[in-house]
């Protein structure tokens, strides 16, 4: 994109003049930044007149609800011209990922997707899953919409083509098949058991299977098989006879669908102020599933808006395909289209008016954004419920719209960890959760443990770093709340509600005793309470996750302390070690051969490792 060639800016006011602004505005395109009085960017748009479509906000025109709160909060416009319509469009994508503009679309879930990755730099390839930038090296098919749906693909790859799976310094330190070739999904490549130009084939077989060649492979299996045969090889013409039957029974799974080439449809769905768009990824004519999303939308955002900014943020992190389906119509389909193309290095198409068997995909993808927006709606209205009753058992007199809640957890006073779990008015914020190793405290103090990472987190709220939240809960009683009371005093915040949650009699769910600063007794919550249901949640995930932070940093140390016994295996050796096996696990397994093949490891430092896991 070239540079923007013109700039105007008018100094922010009380009192936004429009017609004066308006007076000396160009009509050339380029973006405009609305800013309200705290100096902050409120809206981002793009025009192709600029005069013209800034004045259609101050025509005095009929507007919907969303346009006349914007209008109401506007001091000052920003405008940068561009030479293009296009220019202006990447602009505004840029602008609004970078400002978050409050009346904008935001796309929330922007994180990559899974693919099935064939490592074709290595002599005897591994397919596996990835995810990550599009560049890496290799082949990689996808994207696939989840985790399982890439284990489900390679399951039956490796049933059909029997390809590694292994990472490779597990392959280059085996001395004999693993469990893999014995229950035939693997062909041992590392202990030479297939030649490298037969591996190789079925590589390319597999490669063919997931572009979606299928008769291509069918036909190159039934000659094999054929050959031999005549070459009275039976054991090896029965393995592509049961290759074939396998991929027979794939295929009829997948005659369900009768797509045919790469694209994605994506239906966008407005239940109840909910907007949901999913996408349907079909790739070499299969549907590997879908995906919602549900994007942060003003009101009064039409459907054509929500779509554009969709189309923008969304494939600005994914690699397109060939072809977009979409179920509502947009002006700017063909500069949309321009600039993805530009991305990729083939022409990229998108259809709104579509027939026959890609019309019925589009209503599939509208059906499924209404279910998930009809879920995502009763689940959003029942947790609102849950706060507004949160508040009232709490007296608060407006509803909590953000809840924390800590958690210790340690084993005998080893490897403590402490969590904080964060809750917003959709439920869990998960890029908001953090956990805290703590160290220096004496082993078993919890209320140590807990004012170390109260203070690590409150000091960076105090800061301005991190939002405050509405209610505080701390897992456990008067002690652990008496430790949070004197951290939020040294640090003086006073406007947290502070909660300590004890278990009841037998650690029984229903039971729990609620301790509220100022207050000798507990209070106790109803069994069926929305408010008490909220807190088991938050208390619930706030233990699970510092449970798991427990156990890796548990893990680590068992890993370091197992191997620092070993004498003559110093810290460098120790790591080259578990680079090269990939784990205590597998090191554990390894025989002296294996052992010793890893630089550094001497064959009498090999054996003493083999016999510090073995001896009895």
């Amino acid at each position: 994109m070239n540079r923007p060639i013109e700039k105007k800016q008018k100094e922010a006011t009380t009192a936004f003049d429009p017609e004066s602004f308006l007076r000396h505005l160009t009509h050339r395109p380029g973006t405009y930044e609305m800013i309200d009085k705290k100096d902050k960017v409120i809206y981002v748009g793009k025009a192709r007149d600029l005069k013209r479509r800034v004045g259609s906000y101050f025509s005095g025109r009929a507007k919907d609800a969303k346009t006349i709160a914007l209008i109401k909060l506007v001091v000052d416009i920003q405008v940068t011209v561009t030479q293009t319509e296009t220019e202006a469009l990447i602009l505004e994508n840029n602008l609004i990922k970078e400002r978050k503009p409050r009346f904008n679309v935001l796309l929330k879930d922007d994180k990559s997707y899974p693919y099935i990755h064939v490592t074709t730099d290595h002599d005897f390839p591994r397919l596996t899953s990835y995810r990550g930038s599009n560049k890496k090296t290799g082949q990689l098919f996808g994207p696939y919409p989840s985790a399982s749906s890439v284990r489900e693909g390679l399951n039956q790859l490796q049933k059909l083509f029997r390809i590694r799976q292994c990472d490779d310094s597990y392959f280059s330190n085996r001395t004999r098949p693993c469990l893999q070739y014995q229950i035939q999904r693997c062909t041992a490549p590392c202990v030479g058991l297939i030649a490298k130009e037969e591996y190789q084939r079925d590589v390319a077989h597999a490669m063919l299977f997931l572009r979606g060649r299928n008769q291509a492979v069918t036909d190159i299996l039934v000659k094999r098989m054929e050959q031999a045969s005549q070459g009275q090889a039976f054991e090896r013409a029965a393995q592509y006879r049961d290759q074939l039957a396998e991929l027979k029974r794939i295929e009829e799974y997948q005659l369900a669908s009768r797509a045919r080439g790469d694209f994605d449809v994506v239906g966008l769905v407005d239940y109840e102020g909910v907007r949901c768009l999913s996408v349907m990824f079909f790739r070499a004519g299969r549907l590997l599933g879908n995906r919602n999303h549900f994007p942060r939308v003003s009101g009064g955002a039409d459907e054509e808006e929500v779509m554009r900014a969709f189309l923008m943020q969304y494939y600005a992190t994914q690699k397109p395909p060939k072809e977009i389906l979409i179920s509502h119509s947009v002006s700017d389909a063909e500069v949309i289209q321009g600039i993805l193309s530009d991305r990729t290095s083939y022409r990229i198409l998108i259809k709104h008016h579509v027939r026959g068997d890609r019309a019925r995909w589009v209503r599939m993808a509208v059906t499924n954004a209404k279910n998930g927006a009809v879920v995502q709606r009763r689940s959003s209205t029942t947790f609102t419920q849950q706060l507004e009753a949160l508040g009232s058992k709490l007296g608060l007199s407006l509803a909590p719209s953000r809840l924390e809640c800590f958690d210790v957890s340690h084993t005998g006073g080893t490897s403590t960890v402490a969590s904080c779990v964060v809750f917003g008015p959709e439920g869990p914020i998960k890029s908001d959760y953090r956990r805290f190793n703590i160290s220096g405290v004496v082993p078993g103090d919890d209320y140590g443990a807990l004012r170390q990472a109260l203070e690590r987190r409150y000091r960076r709220i105090k800061s301005g770093e991190m939002v405050i939240p509405d209610i505080l809960f701390i897992d456990g009683g008067r002690g652990q709340l008496s430790s949070a009371v004197t951290v939020l005093d040294e640090l003086q915040i006073a406007s947290v509600c502070l909660v300590g949650i004890a278990k009841g009699p037998e650690r029984r769910p229903g039971h729990e005793r609620l301790y509220l600063v100022g207050q000798q007794a507990p209070t106790y919550l109803a069994q069926n309470s929305s408010a008490l249901h909220l807190i088991q949640q938050i208390r619930d995930e706030a233990h699970r996750f510092a449970v798991g932070g427990h156990r890796m940093r548990r893990g680590k140390n068992q890993i370091m302390s197992a191997l620092e016994e070993i004498p003559g295996l110093g810290p460098k050796r120790r790591r080259v070690l578990l680079q090269q096996f990939g784990g205590l696990q597998a090191v554990r397994r390894a025989g002296v051969d294996d052992l010793s093949r890893v630089k550094g490891i001497s064959p009498r430092l090999a054996e003493n490792i083999y016999e510090y896991f073995h001896s009895e």
